[in-house]
């Protein structure tokens, strides 16, 4: 049985110590990532909030994260490139040891633009892409007389050779993850692949929505990590009709 002088003294150790502990702040929980800035980059047509769920995770388990915001109605790759590593200039401190780079379909031909110019960011760690079309898409090429006068980088997601998707040189010594969507109505399985991708997975669902389905946001924080995509896990989610 508590009694009224045992209450009295733990209620004087908390009014003690309490400034002490937040003073020291939050304790480091194991697995975060002091340290280390992610950077998203969204899709087409998208913003910064089509990668919210990826950001939740990530600065769950530690990371600081940067969400790139650009737009797809006035600008080309290399612009929107420039503008991502003027920013990366302007947010990149001494404080970070590494800078990781998360992307979504177009945002990850911005994030290959970037990491294969003359000058690369400092301390690059790892690359993960979501539903990248990184050989192009056939579909771009398809919509571009439709749209491409709306959305200006589609003509250069074309699937053809001269298009700057398929032609930006390679990214060297970067670890690459691509995790493509099996029912990606807007970029086929083999347009996600990259000659120096490290590892390739494929999960259900489709385009639009792959960086909220659990198993992507799990996989993204694993790879970011390690290198890797963890293994003993369902890589094909059942069938979806999600678009």
């Amino acid at each position: 049985m508590i009694t009224y002088r045992a209450m009295f003294s733990r209620a004087m150790l908390l009014a003690v110590t309490a400034p002490v502990l937040l003073a020291q702040g939050p304790a480091s929980l194991p697995g975060t990532a002091p340290g280390e800035l992610v950077v998203l980059v969204h899709g087409m047509g998208r913003t910064t909030m089509s990668m919210a769920p990826i950001r939740r995770t990530l600065e769950a388990a530690g990371y600081e994260v940067f969400s790139f915001g650009y737009s797809s109605y006035c600008c080309t790759i290399t612009t929107i490139g420039e503008s991502l590593r003027a920013e990366l200039r302007a947010t990149m401190g001494p404080q970070h040891r590494r800078v990781h780079f998360v992307g979504h379909s177009l945002g990850n031909i911005v994030i290959r633009y970037v990491l294969t110019r003359d000058t690369l960011p400092e301390r690059v760690g790892n690359v993960v892409m979501l539903a990248p079309p990184n050989q192009g898409a056939h579909a771009a090429n398809t919509f571009t007389p439709w749209v491409g006068w709306l959305l200006r980088p589609v003509s250069e997601l074309g699937a053809d050779n001269g298009s700057t998707a398929r032609s930006l040189p390679r990214v060297r010594d970067v670890r690459i993850g691509v995790i493509a969507a099996r029912d990606d109505r807007a970029v086929k399985i083999p347009e996600t692949h990259l000659a120096e991708e490290s590892a390739h997975l494929l999960v259900g669902g489709g385009h639009s929505f792959i960086m909220g389905r659990a198993e992507v946001k799990k996989q993204v924080s694993t790879f970011l990590r390690t290198g890797a995509f963890s293994t003993g896990t369902t890589a094909i989610a059942p069938r979806s009709n999600t678009p």
